[in-house]
C-alpha cells in the first residue's frame, strides 16, 4: 500500500487498523485501532494533520486533506461514505457523512451529527448533534430518519469488513 513520509511527517497507523492496499496515506496521518481506510481513498497530511479515531472508517474514493489552521479529525465510531471530500473539518464521535458529500474547512459536526448524501457544507459550517445537513448549500434540521443505532450498525459492519479483508483479500495478477 502506498504509505509515504513527507519530510519529518510520517503516518502513525495502529497495528489493529486496516488500510486497503489501494489507499494512499501521506504525511501526518494518525489512524486509530480498528479504524479502516478503503480503496482509492487519499489521506494527505502535508500542511497539518489528519486523525481517525478508533473504529472510524473512510470508505472508497474519498479525499481527505487538512491545512495548518484546520486539521481534519474524524471521531471514534464515525463513518465517511463513498466519494466524500473532507478538508480541515472536526467530526465528532458517532457521526456519518453520506456518499458524495463535501465538508469544507472550519466545519464542525458535533457528536451524533450527520451529513446527507451529496450535501455541501461550506466553510465554517456547524451541524449540532442529532441533526442532519442536507442540500447544496447544506441546511441543517433535526434528524428523525437515521439515528445513532443505524450509524452504529454502519460502523460495526466496517469493523467486521476490515477483519474479513485483512484475512481474505489476495491480489490476482
Amino acid at each position: 500500500m502506498p504509505i509515504y513520509a513527507l519530510g519529518d511527517r510520517e503516518p502513525r497507523i495502529h497495528p489493529q487498523a486496516y488500510v486497503h492496499p489501494d489507499a494512499t496515506v501521506i504525511g501526518d496521518v494518525r489512524i486509530g485501532a480498528h479504524a479502516s481506510v478503503w480503496p482509492q481513498t487519499v489521506l494527505r497530511g502535508d500542511n497539518g494533520y489528519i486523525e481517525l479515531g478508533e473504529r472510524a472508517n473512510i470508505q472508497d474514493g474519498c479525499v481527505v486533506h487538512c491545512t495548518k489552521e484546520d486539521p481534519t479529525i474524524l471521531g471514534s465510531s464515525s463513518a465517511i461514505g463513498h466519494a466524500v471530500h473532507v478538508e480541515g473539518a472536526k467530526i465528532g464521535t458517532g457521526c456519518l457523512i453520506a456518499s458524495g458529500s463535501v465538508v469544507l474547512n472550519g466545519s464542525v459536526l458535533e457528536d451524533g451529527a450527520m451529513v446527507g448524501a451529496g450535501a455541501v457544507l461550506s466553510y465554517n459550517s456547524h451541524v449540532p448533534g442529532g441533526h442532519i445537513a442536507l442540500g447544496v448549500p447544506a441546511k441543517t434540521r433535526p434528524n428523525s430518519s437515521f439515528g445513532p443505532d443505524q450509524i452504529a450498525r454502519v460502523v460495526d459492519s466496517y469493523v467486521e469488513r476490515a477483519r474479513y479483508f485483512r484475512a481474505e483479500l489476495r491480489r490476482l495478477d
